[in-house]
């Protein structure tokens, strides 16, 4: 368990038969150089003790919210921003129904609802407390909000009872940690792009043409990411939210133009998720003043120049092989000349096919590709296995990566092709 040095775990234990293994979990932690600080509950007090605690977790120990001597420093929010991880084990049937119904009404359920870290959570409890319907409403509420469960098992219980409900021995629960440690080393070697919310293309200083977005989508996935260890870009139309998250670099942009600008700038990436709700039209001119009321505003279509360009350059950021397009939308050449960032100059081929089973042929036949044939819906392709394959999908929805195309593929999201990565459950 190397994960696990010098990683600061927040150590919570409910009042239950099962507390006692809080210890000997302790005692793996602080064998593998974790630092442990703990918070017991009343009821927790009925079965081990303060000084117990104190001895092997080598911490303060915490119990009181209304400590004068803890609260001068705001301890239920320092203790929640001190942690990289929180652990409540046991957690009883009282407890995930105090935390499923936002109740906080104690120092442990305070610092839960206060936290901003991942919060792992190993259930304990008589088999028919387990199976009551309440129960599992509220446990079903707690993987909703997002923590991450350790058991229960099946087994045999101190009140002579076989069934599910036994919490996990220690050393489940320690190991758990410590993969959850390792992965976020692992993916720290990634970095993520996420884009996010709506653009404004004004029409004159106060009026502007915008798709309606909150934003919210895009945020959660950039959250997400970081979470998992990603080193994560996000940049942003604008919204009315905020991120608590100091990892993720937010780039605030307003215009169609400025969120492509800041798009190359930040690429390559290995993962990429635009969730951006891009202005589907522009003015050719804005209007430097305020314009007086019209009864009527004329718009005239007029050629994109980033289209081809965002396929050729995101095909390059993502090192991917080639292009195929519809064989009339594109120029006749089968190479074009790409200038990269650095300076230097890239040959991406140029695949022109005229339907859909030639396009599927191609992406069958190579390794990487990227398309920009409309073909994601059609059941011809998605009958396909395209496991091994890295696909990047250009389609009528926009510039993007359709994810329900690549349900049965070994990605759900791009990822660089030189990744280890095989998935990402987002």
């Amino acid at each position: 368990m190397k994960n696990l040095l010098n990683k600061k775990i927040l150590f919570i234990i409910c009042g239950g038969i099962s507390a006692y293994k809080s210890l000997e979990t302790i005692r793996l932690f602080k064998k593998n150089g974790a630092e442990i600080k703990t918070i017991l509950t009343k009821s927790s007090k009925e079965f081990i003790t303060p000084l117990s605690v104190a001895s092997l977790s080598q911490g303060k120990v915490y119990e009181d919210l209304f400590s004068v001597e803890n609260e001068t420093e705001m301890d239920h929010i320092a203790l929640s921003r001190w942690a990289d991880v929180i652990l409540i084990s046991p957690i009883t049937a009282n407890t995930i129904a105090k935390l499923a119904n936002g109740n906080a009404d104690d120092l442990a359920s305070t610092v839960v609802l206060a936290s901003n870290k991942e919060i792992f959570i190993t259930p304990a409890m008589n088999v028919r407390m387990w199976e009551h319907s309440s129960t599992k409403e509220n446990f079903e509420k707690l993987k909703k909000f997002g923590y991450r469960v350790i058991g229960p098992e099946i087994g045999d219980m101190a009140c002579g009872e076989y069934g599910v409900g036994k919490m996990s021995e220690p050393s489940i629960i320690a190991d758990k940690i410590d993969r959850y440690f390792l992965s976020l080393k692992q993916n720290k070697k990634y970095k993520a792009l996420v884009t996010a919310g709506p653009t404004q293309e004004y029409i004159d200083p106060v009026r502007y043409i915008t798709n309606k977005s909150s934003g919210k989508q895009g945020y959660e996935l950039a959250k997400s990411l970081s979470k998992k260890g990603f080193e994560t870009t996000l940049i942003s139309g604008p919204t009315n939210l905020n991120i608590d998250d100091s990892e993720i670099k937010i780039i605030q942009v307003e215009t169609a133009d400025d969120m492509f600008k800041a798009t190359q700038e930040n690429l390559p990436a290995d993962v990429a998720i635009f969730a951006a709700a891009v202005a589907d039209f522009k003015i050719n001119k804005k209007f430097e003043n305020k314009i007086k009321n019209i009864n009527l505003l004329a718009l005239e279509e007029v050629t994109d120049p980033r289209n081809i360009g965002s396929i050729i350059r995101s095909a390059v950021a993502f090192n991917i092989n080639g292009i195929i397009v519809k064989e009339r939308s594109y120029p006749s050449k089968s190479k074009l000349l790409y200038k990269s960032a650095s300076g230097g100059t890239e040959h991406i081929k140029i695949f022109k096919v005229s339907n859909i089973n030639t396009a599927i042929k191609y992406l069958k036949t190579k390794e990487f590709w990227v398309s920009a044939f409309d073909i994601s819906a059609k059941k011809d392709f998605t009958k396909h296995n395209w496991q091994g394959k890295n696909i990047l999908l250009f389609g009528s929805e926009g510039f993007g990566i359709k994810a329900k195309t690549l349900e049965n593929s070994d990605f759900t999201f791009k990822v660089n092709m030189n990744s280890k990565i095989e998935s990402l459950n987002i």
